[in-house]
């Protein structure tokens, strides 16, 4: 069980490259199965590997294995975030953001700001340097995107970069120790929390203001949840923050992730290449992609697909036992945080042939049809029950349409040594340079 109160913690928490379980996992599941106990995060804890497990414990949370998470990010999320809350609250806010979600995500509004964001980020990038730091550039492009889509706030606005400035502070107290002194990333991410509510809170009261408090088409989430009777200033605050969270941070790694794979994954690059030009070729000159454009992109789901479950940008999420739960011949006991790590199922030998490989044909049609094991089933990338992400559609959308120009404009090399690693959430602590060299492909001009 390890040492005293620390536990486990530091040897689980150790950095490993994103597409494998890490030393400490290796080991202990070696050691001791794949489902075992350890004391972590200052609690007696049961850690799983093992994917029937997970599944039971995901889909049971409203009753066996409601969340656990640490009070370190209940203090920086604050008690109305998605995360934390439990029960009717947790339906009531997640209705809110599945309804804006599935209301917009066909919307040409949504995807023609979602392409030309896009190609604002890469039009921007001097030709001339050949070189890019591109998980910068995937943050600036997912920060924009999502404050335009939630605040109609546009990227060159003085607001926009204030909260950039603010949101960068708030993300990094997430993996921060709880020491709540001037100058430490945990009271910079309390600080920039109170500033980040104050910016939405006066946006909110400026659209009571101007009565512009309706549902529209094209309205932004803002409008939606200002709509909502049922929603206090508080719980409006934090959907505007959860959603700023998960649609910049989590996309942009996973935007990241796919680029990083890529660069070593020449066939799957080509057929992702061809694929973008065949729609490109169908297009009018200057003519934006459509929701038909983007049904059309199965091999880039397949890229989307792998890089989810090679880069595991959510590794585990915590749980704890209500009560003793029997699983096999194992009892987890009433009381004890349970830990399902959602990337073993996706490094699992059993699951995916040579799983540390990128490949993204394993993703056919056909090839899941010879599979008796419903590989499609077997990866968990989004979590699952009814904590599953709401906004996953919303992501697939923004990486392939920033995929789509990418492909088509450069040809890129990765720096070595700056691997996607876990800390446990995914960073590339290089930035992940990118040596870049146009295509020299033109099919028309875009406005």
């Amino acid at each position: 069980m390890g040492w005293p109160f620390l536990g486990e913690t530091l040897g689980f928490l150790k950095s490993h490259t994103s597409n494998s379980l890490g030393s400490f996992l290796q080991e202990h599941c070696s050691r001791y199965g794949k489902v075992f106990k350890s004391h972590l995060f200052g609690s007696p804890t049961i850690v799983s590997c093992d994917f029937e497990l997970n599944l039971l414990i995901l889909q049971n949370e409203g009753k066996l294995f409601p969340v656990d998470y640490p009070n370190v990010m209940h203090k920086i999320l604050g008690k109305f975030s998605l995360l934390i809350v439990k029960g009717g609250l947790h339906r009531k806010l997640r209705s809110t953001v599945v309804s804006f979600v599935s209301a917009t995500k066909y919307e040409s509004n949504f995807l023609h700001c979602v392409e030309m964001l896009a190609l604002s980020r890469i039009n921007s990038w001097d030709r001339t340097s050949k070189q890019v730091a591109f998980y910068k550039e995937a943050k600036m492009f997912t920060i924009n995107v999502m404050m335009k889509h939630l605040l109609n706030i546009n990227p060159d606005e003085p607001l926009a970069s204030k909260i950039l400035e603010n949101f960068e502070n708030y993300v990094k107290g997430f993996v921060s120790l709880p020491l709540n002194i001037p100058g430490t990333a945990f009271y910079k991410a309390l600080k920039a929390r109170i500033r980040l509510s104050s910016i939405i809170k006066g946006i909110i009261l400026e659209r009571r203001k101007g009565n512009d408090v309706g549902p529209v088409e094209g309205g932004d989430l803002l409008n939606l949840i200002l709509s909502k009777k049922n929603l206090s200033d508080e719980e409006m605050v934090s959907i505007v923050l959860d959603l700023l969270f998960g649609g910049y941070e989590t996309t942009a790694k996973l935007l990241s992730m796919i680029v990083y794979f890529l660069s070593g994954a020449s066939n799957a690059l080509e057929s992702l290449k061809e694929e973008h030009q065949d729609i490109r070729k169908r297009k009018k000159e200057g003519e934006l992609l459509n929701w038909e454009d983007y049904k059309q992109m199965e091999f880039t789901q397949n890229v989307i697909n792998e890089g989810m479950r090679c880069g595991n940008v959510v590794k585990f999420v915590h749980r704890k036992a209500v009560q003793d739960v029997k699983f096999k011949d194992f009892v987890i006991p009433a009381g004890w945080k349970v830990l399902p790590v959602l990337s073993s199922g996706h490094l699992d030998p059993t699951h995916f042939e040579n799983p540390m490989e990128f490949n993204p044909f394993r993703w056919n049609v056909f090839c899941l049809y010879l599979q008796d094991n419903s590989t499609s089933k077997k990866a968990l990338p989004f979590g699952g029950g009814p904590r599953l992400c709401p906004g996953a559609d919303l992501a697939k959308v923004e990486i392939a349409f920033f995929l789509h120009h990418l492909v088509l404009n450069y040809r890129w090399k990765i720096r070595p040594n700056d691997p996607p690693l876990a800390f446990p959430y995914v960073e590339f602590t290089g930035g992940l340079l990118l040596d870049l060299e146009p295509t020299g492909i033109t099919f028309g001009e875009h406005p």
